[in-house]
């Protein structure tokens, strides 16, 4: 059983979520279950009504518990998201890793536990550059918190009126926010026109992607309804 700790609107979880979705499909006849764990980063991703509304967009159909207290987190001792444990036939723990990467690794170990039964296909080439065995990766800008914590939204739900729109200046593969509510983000990239982004559930949106590591100006104005608890990016592999 591969165990899969994440939240839904934490980037590092959601890039690890295409190798899980794969290794199911390659794996789960030759008997690979998988188990999601989700431990909460973020007040609003702590119900179970959210986890549920969230897991089809994910493309997650396997069980998931709803760790809303993060026992099951400190019993794994996870330190961040994603983690993921390889429990072997007979309850031995075969394999573990915190963070993103070694994808490669984590595949090796799956199909030794199993065995390597004829008629499975090659291991999975890595899925972007970044997750490439030696690939060396620019560091993104660190993840901000407009609110002034994970715990605490922008704008706050408490103030009413209009306010200025966010200006984050980054260097990133890609700019993504932690969002809770629905309606309208309005973004802004450098000098092009203001764009509509919507909002329809809570979770982690796209505000920008890019072929490789840019410097870039983004200006973002949620509508009332919408609150971004965190700014993270991501890497981009070095040329």
């Amino acid at each position: 059983m591969l165990v899969h700790f994440f939240d839904f609107a934490q980037l590092n979880s959601v890039r690890a979520l295409p190798y899980v979705v794969a290794w199911r499909r390659r794996y789960g006849d030759g008997g690979l279950a998988v188990l999601g764990v989700h431990s909460p980063r973020f007040p609003f991703t702590a119900s179970a009504a959210a986890v549920e509304a969230a897991l089809p967009a994910l493309e997650i159909d396997w069980p998931v518990a709803v760790d809303d207290s993060h026992a099951i987190w400190r019993d794994y001792g996870c330190r961040g998201w994603p983690s993921l444990f390889l429990w072997a036939r007979g309850g031995t723990l075969a394999w573990h890793h915190l963070g993103e990467g070694d994808y490669e690794g984590t595949e090796a170990a799956i199909r030794e536990s199993l065995g390597e039964p004829d008629g499975w296909p090659e291991p999975l080439a890595p899925l972007r550059a970044t997750d490439a065995p030696g690939a060396r990766v620019f560091p993104p800008t660190p993840e901000l918190f407009p609110g002034g914590a994970p715990q605490t939204p922008w704008p706050p739900s408490d103030r009413g009126g209009a306010r200025d729109p966010l200006v984050i200046d980054y260097e990133a593969g890609g700019a993504f926010a932690a969002v809770d509510g629905s309606g309208e983000l309005r973004v802004r990239l450098d000098d092009a026109p203001e764009a509509p982004i919507a909002i329809e559930r809570p979770g982690l949106v796209a505000l920008a992607e890019h072929d490789g590591h840019e410097r870039h100006r983004l200006v973002v104005a949620p509508n009332p309804d919408v609150r971004i608890y965190s700014l993270q990016f991501a890497p981009a592999a070095a040329a």
